[in-house]
């Protein structure tokens, strides 16, 4: 977190030239740490604390940055610092910050990296976003099987340095084909004559690289790995997805559903951050959308103009019928939503969906017709007129129930019509929901009044 009182203090070490000061900073704390506490250093501040540590070292603060940050120290006087450390970061995580610049900062900043680096950034880059390819990292530990494990533990000495995680050690044939795995702890514990094809795993689970990284996310969660393979379409070892990439992943996600459920859509950039036009736009258009769906609730209204002039008391409940219909709506779409994201619920599984919905919302609506009809019934005569209070009572009652049964019903379909669909079910969002049901529950509310009281 940020640290205002540490600020002052840096800035003096910058000024002063304390070289064993910014050392002893850039040393002894986290890198995360480092990170926050320069939140308030300008791009140039910046650059010279981090001159200050090794290479590989200004790259483990520099990938603990805000993406925001990351953009503005690239650009500018920074570009050929900038081609260093990319040479130094974990391939993921450089390739995540070069899909963040524009095509003609990416092309300037390419050739000044390493051919090898280079080659692997180009070839990264070339998978789609989201995709399993965009988010691996090609820094993983490899053997063949036919060697023992005394011979893996030495090759994995030479092989170490280089990669990301060693917790998993692939076992690739002569064609690079993925064949099995052995995790480092079954090596150490093995006896050293041991044949790795002996030891390894085989049939391991993997993802290919055209895979959508949130079902990476859940495979990967779902077998409790630290890191999952990733192949491409001849089976070929291509990268690893790590646990912290998933999480990443999750996260991302996890908030793009928000949003949306929010009827925001999906931010790139830090809600204070993000430019005002951006955010004024997508909350504008949907706003927007969702006002001149209510309007059709002016229509309804209209069309039960008699009924409204004969009984002035049933528009005093109008409003506790729309409330209960998009609560009930909203809170089922945000349970099947999530139920959706956790892979829990499937638009297969329709059926079942709706009759436990079903019989939920038939228990909910009782529930609160009951209080809606002790609310009706305690109602004083000089308020409802010339209707009986207690008929007035019963209508409230039933259509409370009604209508929390139907936005109960429609807030748990839409979601699973959506993913039918191939939208995302966060679009089933509950203001859409809300609309949805508010204009409906007044069709059922005045629709059962003019039953009972016309």
């Amino acid at each position: 977190m940020y640290n205002p009182i540490l600020l002052p203090e840096l800035r003096q070490m910058l000024r002063d030239e304390d070289r064993q000061g910014i050392s002893e900073v850039l040393t002894e704390l986290h890198p995360a740490t480092i990170a926050d506490f320069t939140e308030g250093l300008d791009v140039e501040e910046t650059w010279r604390l981090l001159a200050h540590a090794p290479i590989d070292r200004q790259a483990e603060v520099f990938e603990f940055f805000p993406i925001t940050k990351k953009i503005e120290m690239v650009d500018g006087v920074g570009r050929q610092r900038m081609s260093k450390l990319l040479e130094e970061m974990a391939s993921d995580d450089r390739v995540d910050l070069l899909q963040r610049l524009e095509p003609d900062l990416v092309e300037e900043l390419l050739p000044l990296v390493a051919k090898a680096d280079r080659q692997d950034m180009r070839w990264l880059l070339s998978f789609p976003e989201d995709s399993a390819g965009s988010i691996m990292t090609t820094e993983y530990a490899s053997l063949p099987a036919d060697i023992t494990v005394a011979e893996a533990l030495t090759q994995l000495r030479h092989q170490a340095p280089d990669t990301e995680t060693i917790y998993y050690v692939y076992v690739l044939d002569s064609e690079r084909r993925l064949v099995g795995f052995v995790s480092l702890r079954e090596l150490i514990l093995a006896k050293p004559a041991t044949m790795i094809r002996d030891l390894m795993h085989r049939d391991p689970v993997f993802a290919r690289v055209n895979d959508d990284q949130e079902r990476v996310a859940h495979e990967l969660a779902r077998y409790n790995f630290l890191a999952m393979p990733v192949v491409d379409e001849r089976d070929r070892l291509v990268g690893i997805v790590t646990h912290d990439d998933v999480i990443d992943v999750v996260i991302q996600e996890a908030t793009e559903d928000a949003l949306r459920m929010g009827a925001v859509g999906a931010l790139e950039d830090n809600h204070l951050e993000a430019p005002f036009t951006t955010v004024w736009g997508k909350r504008s258009a949907w706003l927007s959308c969702l006002f001149i769906a209510e309007l059709m609730t002016f229509g309804a209204m209209a069309y039960f103009e008699d009924a409204i002039a004969a009984i002035v008391a049933l528009s005093f409940f109008v409003p506790l019928c729309i409330s209960t219909g998009g609560n009930s709506g909203s809170q089922a779409a945000t349970l099947i939503t999530r139920a959706m994201a956790l892979d829990q619920v499937r638009p297969a599984d329709w059926w079942k969906v709706i009759r436990h919905e079903l019989v939920m919302g038939i228990a909910l609506g009782v529930t609160l017709g009951t209080i809606a009809f002790v609310q009706a019934a305690l109602t004083p005569q000089s308020i409802v007129g010339n209707v009986d209070r207690w008929l007035l009572a019963v209508v409230v009652s039933q259509s409370v129930t009604m209508i929390c049964l139907w936005g109960t019903l429609v807030g748990s379909v839409l979601p699973l019509m959506f993913r039918r669909l191939g939208f995302d079910p966060g679009y089933a969002s509950s203001p859409f929901v809300a609309t949805l049901v508010d204009v409906t529950g007044i069709v059922i509310y005045f629709s059962i009044a003019s039953f009972y009281l016309l």
